[in-house]
């Protein structure tokens, strides 16, 4: 099988830190023209991007794809809302989590896969006070394993 090409974009390391991720899936996206040059040319930011169901289609908001610098008045607006492609299931899925149990669709990650644009969203039940300091507890405990190992050697 022909091995997939793939270009990281942007990463949400804020969703790990806010959330307990579970559930990864893997998205396309429906972009305009500029929209995808404007992504070939790594400009994007997921920070704060969400994924909201309606009418049984998935749609991604507050996702800021800027506007692309050689674009004419046919550009497009950088945070419109735009509509994921999943299959049929997968949103049914989603959305039945989602309801039910309290969970967000978080986007965690955006990319280029084989050319095209791709999000990998999650779901995610959000962190409280406690469990946020106990990430950073364990973060920092894990920086000074790896120091002293450094040190060592």
């Amino acid at each position: 099988m022909a091995e997939d090409r793939i270009k990281l974009i942007a990463t949400n390391r804020k969703a790990h830190y806010l959330y307990f991720l579970s559930d990864y899936f893997e998205a396309g996206i429906s972009l305009f023209g500029t929209e995808i040059k404007s992504l070939r040319s790594s400009h994007c930011s997921i920070d704060g991007a969400y994924v909201a169901i309606k009418n049984n289609e998935a749609y991604v908001y507050d996702m800021d794809i800027p506007v692309y610098t050689h674009g004419n008045i046919f550009n497009h607006e950088p945070k419109r809302v735009r509509k994921l492609l999943l299959h049929k299931r997968e949103i049914a899925k989603l959305a039945q989590k989602v309801q039910l149990k309290g969970y967000t669709i978080v986007v965690t990650r955006c990319y280029l896969k084989n050319g095209k644009a791709k999000l990998e969203i999650a779901l995610g039940k959000g962190k409280n006070t406690i469990d946020k300091r106990e990430t950073i507890k364990k973060r920092d405990v894990q920086r000074k394993i790896e120091k002293e190992l450094k040190n060592h050697n």
